[in-house]
């Protein structure tokens, strides 16, 4: 018994070490299992450590550059945001009668000094300041010219106002432009469209104030509801913690995705200081490379479309990519900024970090290959800008005629209409050269009858100078001192130099001579006068100067530096000068226009576009209409006639009605004598004749004086 419990004493001994070495071997093989995961750790980090650099490492070069620039924009954003805010503030309204070139200069100008000035006080800003660079985003802006806006840096900069003032915008707009780029671009948010002659727009208003839809008003006058005075306004209040308005009776809950857009057809309207102070305005009228640039993408789209289909296919994905390439550089910051402890750890933030840079280089080499593939996409464009450019020029040719009456309004819409028949129509031709000018004859030549035709008799050739004018000035053919000079005479001071022939030189006409001596090629006037009198005196006594050559040194005198001579000597024969000006530089076709053709007129229109009759004193349409409308088969009883004026609005519109479904024809006479009811004449042309429920053979026939408060977008819209 002694040996067995010693040999289990021993027994216990043994089993004692054994588990004690069996303890310290499970220790170890966990220290070893430790030590397993630390090194397959330590390799995975180790692999994520060289996706993070090789991913990010990348876009050292770039992202450094980047941090340059912006760290450049942070030392002079005190200053750039500054001159934004000022800028915002203060060009909203700012000669928004002028045309856009000049409201341009004007803001390139103030600028200008804004921006010397804050240099001059140290306050840091960038040496040549950019709204566009300081407010603009390149991939909203981008997204702004795909809905409509012009790519001009004017328009961009009227886009960044209407954005951001705290104000509602309202845009002078007549043709159309600003009106389309806002009903692309808030297509997606369900923008409401109302009118002032809509009975239910203050309801449309309120759902859209409390649901947070973007509204736009259109084609106001200017005069603006007064029911609308707490939205312009923002009489915003808190109520039980909620944002309310009240509008009206009703006080409604308001919602700060709410937008309020206004523009008008008007090209030169003028609002009441009660009204500016409480909008935005902004003068939206399209500039000359705004519309150079649309009319360059009709003219290729006609002559060359797989051309100009590539160009937009490429405007398009150029923009997503920049989209997606912003919305991945935002990612890649975001994961980075809020990952918590160490970023090698966190696998789901690394898988992130290399899918967005494998995606930022697909991104960035299809930009690579797409601005190549754009480069010669406009290199081919290019050949068309001459096309483009002289019709430009037209447009603000025929824009400009508003200024003499009223009823000259003229739509790009209209414009563009005559562009497209133009290019069809014209000559073709393999040499390019040639084609463009075929293109340029053709629709320089369609402009003028076109207008012509809806211009009174004494316009015509104030018209056709103009015309000539224009296009000759695009061409850097036109001396703007001379041409200032023969509109204006000068600026009068006093005279010291002694009227050398009073008995036949008025001293006006004198005095006119010596200011145009300043002039180029007219330096010896003055003292050819005064040394040949006689010479000068001859001259005078022609009955046709403009059919001769000036006295020497003049002689060889030409375009308008020849005008302002006749200006200056016999200024009675100012306007056969002229019209000989104006046959020498674009032939006699431009001369004579055409003579009135009703069945042209007809044949222009279609069964929702209203004809117009401009009366002059004395004139009556009424009795050619009548033998037209029986050679187009219409009978006395189909031809609807009413003259307008007190309480004959809801009769006309009535018949109008009525000729909708039959097909019979309308004649509205006299509606310059129904100014109230313009508006409703308005609203029936633009809601109620639509193609859908309208008669193929409808026409509205629309006779009227000159008068301020007829319907600018039934003149735009009509055929004159």
């Amino acid at each position: 018994m002694d040996t067995l419990n010693e040999k289990r004493a021993q027994l216990q001994e043994v089993t004692d070490k054994l588990q004690a070495l069996n303890d310290e071997f499970a220790a170890e093989t966990k220290k070893k299992k430790e030590l397993e995961d630390q090194i397959d750790i330590c390799s995975q980090k180790l692999d994520r450590a060289e996706k993070l650099i090789g991913g990010l490492g990348g876009e050292k070069t770039r992202w450094s550059e980047t941090a340059v620039y912006l760290h450049s924009l942070l030392g002079n954003v005190i200053g750039d945001v500054l001159l934004s805010a000022g800028m915002v503030a203060y060009f909203r309204s700012i000669y928004y009668r002028l045309q856009p070139v000049f409201i341009n200069a004007c803001r390139q100008d103030i600028v200008k000094d804004w921006n010397a000035y804050c240099i001059r006080l140290g306050i840091p800003c960038s040496k040549q300041f950019s709204l566009v660079t300081t407010l603009g985003e390149p991939v909203i802006i981008r997204a702004w010219n795909i809905a409509g806006l012009p790519v001009d840096n004017f328009s961009i900069e009227n886009g960044i106002i209407a954005t951001k003032a705290r104000r509602w915008p309202l845009m002078i707009d007549p043709q159309g432009q600003a009106n389309k780029w806002v009903k692309n671009m808030e297509k997606q948010n369900r923008l409401q469209v109302i009118k002032l002659t809509d009975s239910n727009y203050v309801r449309v208003v309120e759902n859209a104030i409390t649901y947070g839809h973007p509204v736009i008003l259109e084609n106001i006058a200017q005069e603006i509801d007064a029911v609308l005075e707490p939205v312009l306004v923002k009489n915003i209040f808190k109520q039980q913690g909620i944002q309310c308005l009240k509008l009206g009776d009703n006080v409604l809950e308001y919602s700060n995705d709410f937008r309020f857009y206004i523009t008008t057809r008007l090209r030169n309207p003028h609002y009441l200081p009660e009204v500016a102070v409480k909008v935005t305005l902004l003068n939206f009228m399209i500039t000359p490379q705004g519309l150079q640039d649309q009319l360059l993408g009709i003219v290729v789209a006609k002559e060359k479309p797989e051309l100009e289909e590539k160009k937009n296919e490429m405007i398009v994905e150029s923009a997503n990519n920049k989209k997606m390439l912003k919305e991945i550089e935002d990612k890649i910051l975001e994961v980075l900024s809020t990952s918590e402890g160490n970023i090698l750890e966190d696998e789901t933030a690394i898988k992130i970090l290399s899918s967005s840079k494998v995606l930022s280089e697909e991104i960035q080499e299809k930009q690579k290959l797409a601005a190549i593939t754009e480069l010669e996409i406009d290199a081919a464009r290019n050949t068309y800008i001459p096309v483009s450019k002289h019709s430009s020029v037209l447009f603000f040719c025929i824009s400009e005629l508003g200024n003499i009456d009223p009823m000259y309004q003229y739509s790009l819409v209209w414009f563009i209409n005559l562009y497209n028949q133009s290019i069809i129509n014209s000559a073709k031709s393999s040499e390019l050269e040639e084609r463009i000018n075929n293109l340029n004859e053709y629709f320089t030549n369609s402009i003028y009858k076109n207008v012509c035709r809806s211009l009174f008799e004494k316009d015509k050739l104030i018209f056709s100078f103009v015309l000539t004018v224009g296009i000759l000035r695009s061409q850097a053919k036109i001396d703007e001192d001379i041409f200032n000079f023969l509109l204006t005479g000068g600026i009068a001071l006093d005279n010291p130099y002694p009227n050398p022939a009073p008995e036949w030189l008025s001293d006006k006409s004198w005095s006119e001579v010596v200011r145009s001596s300043n002039l180029k090629y007219l330096e010896g006037f003055k003292t050819s006068v005064s040394n040949h009198i006689n010479e000068w005196k001859n001259y005078y006594d022609v009955s046709a100067p403009h059919e001769v050559p000036c006295p020497k040194p003049l002689d060889n005198l030409t375009g308008l530096s020849r005008l302002i001579v006749l200006r200056c000597i016999r200024p009675d024969k100012i306007v056969p000068a002229v019209q000989k000006y104006i046959v020498e530089e674009m032939g006699q076709a431009y001369l004579e226009p055409p003579p009135f053709n009703l069945e042209e007129s007809y044949n222009d229109s279609y069964n929702c576009s209203p004809l117009v009759f401009i009366l002059s004193p004395g004139s009556d349409p009424m009795a050619g209409l009548i033998r037209f409308a029986s050679d187009k088969g219409i009978h006395k009883t189909s031809l609807l006639t009413i003259s307008l004026g007190q309480g004959q609005g809801p009769i006309a519109a009535s018949m109008i009605d009525k000729a909708l479904s039959t097909g019979q024809w309308v004649v509205l006479q006299n509606c310059h004598l129904a100014e109230s009811w313009m508006r409703e004449l308005d609203r029936i042309c633009d809601e109620v004749i639509v193609p859908e429920t309208t008669h193929d053979q409808f026409r509205l026939w629309l006779t009227s004086y000159p008068s301020k408060a007829f319907p600018v977008s039934i003149l735009q819209n009509g055929a004159i």
